[in-house]
């Protein structure tokens, strides 16, 4: 074998490693490409995304429950006398002080939670912060917000805890308002 036919065999042996690699490279990506599309969401969870909820029909000191993306939200539409209430707790006295507000974070102030300047509109995640059981509404518990009959939890008229297991605030998801329409998402 000659040097010329020897490097020919190398050039030859060259192409054969580097096309078998990018055929292997190429069927890998086209068997994997699958499992990754098949992670993401689908569409009815894609037009769960965001929700309208219009709360025109909402009475002062009365509530509503939706679901947004598989979980209760209520929408509570405070009395001044819930308000009056939620104010007048110092921080000093929260278990938490966090507002845990994806809309305004920062303290656990009643104005940190609540929707509006007026703070006539609370919206929270309906799930208790212990064990994700669903909290009774309409002024429950020994500080007149909801409790969670399952372990105990209480939370006051701003979703805050303040009594039993849970160890966070009913969290506010986000959430715009406009006019009487509430917006999740």
């Amino acid at each position: 074998m000659s040097h010329s036919d020897d490097h020919a065999a190398g050039n030859r042996r060259d192409f054969l490693y580097v096309a078998t690699a990018t055929a292997g490279a190429v069927t890998a990506g086209a068997a994997i490409w699958p499992l990754v599309d098949q992670m993401n969401p689908s569409a009815d969870v894609k037009a769960m995304a965001s929700i309208e909820v219009d709360v025109a029909d909402v009475e002062v000191g009365t509530q509503i429950t939706v679901k947004w993306r598989g979980k209760p939200v209520f929408i509570r539409h405070r009395s001044p006398e819930d308000i009056e209430l939620a104010r007048s707790i110092p921080l000093t006295d929260l278990r938490d002080t966090d507002s845990r507000n994806a809309n305004k974070p920062g303290e656990a102030t009643d104005a940190n939670r609540a929707m509006d300047e007026n703070g006539e509109w609370l919206v929270m995640m309906g799930v208790c912060t212990h064990l994700g059981c669903v909290p009774l509404g309409d002024r429950a518990g020994d500080f007149g917000g909801w409790f969670c009959p399952c372990h105990g939890s209480h939370y006051d008229s701003a979703g805050r805890i303040r009594k039993g297991p849970a160890p966070r605030n009913l969290p506010v998801p986000v959430a715009a308002m406009n006019g009487t329409v509430v917006k999740l998402g």
